[in-house]
């Protein structure tokens, strides 16, 4: 019977690497730290553009009809522009792809989001935890590897 290679995390007893493999171990585990840092930063902005939209379509209302509005082109460039409908909502759910939702829905929607990328980041950091423990182990091997020669 062959053994399921990949069903699980693999253990290591780090007190049994020498001193090579523990820097190796140590270089991978500061190139995870680092990707889990990046994703944090993506996720947390992904986080505060929904917060933002969300208090957007808090301020919408049926008395918002009509009235003016700067309308984005890029970044930095406006156009101005009225509210046609204040009712419905075109939402960006993808590169190009568009759902439209009543303010109800959309208050749902940007809340849902804020909630699964908030689940996301606790798990991100749950991992980042382990593996910096992980790190710290390493590094006073290394240390006390080095000091031994």
């Amino acid at each position: 019977m062959a053994a399921n290679k990949g069903a699980g995390p693999q253990v290591i007893d780090i007190s049994k690497l020498n001193l090579e493999q523990l820097t190796t171990l140590k270089n991978q585990l500061d190139q995870e730290l680092q990707f889990f840092s990046e994703s944090l930063q993506q996720l947390k902005i992904a986080q505060l553009k929904f917060n933002e939209s969300g208090e957007c379509v808090e301020k919408l209302t049926p008395e918002t009809k009509g009235k003016e509005i700067l309308v984005p082109l890029t970044s930095c460039m406006y156009v101005p522009g009225t509210v046609a409908n204040s009712e419905k909502l075109l939402i960006e759910v993808g590169t190009g792809y568009y759902i439209e939702r009543d303010v109800p829905g959309a208050k749902d929607y940007f809340s849902r989001k804020i909630k699964f990328v908030t689940e996301q980041m606790e798990k991100i950091q749950k991992i980042a935890s382990e593996k910096s423990k992980l790190r710290e182990g390493g590094c006073d091997l290394v240390c006390f590897e080095s000091q031994s020669f």
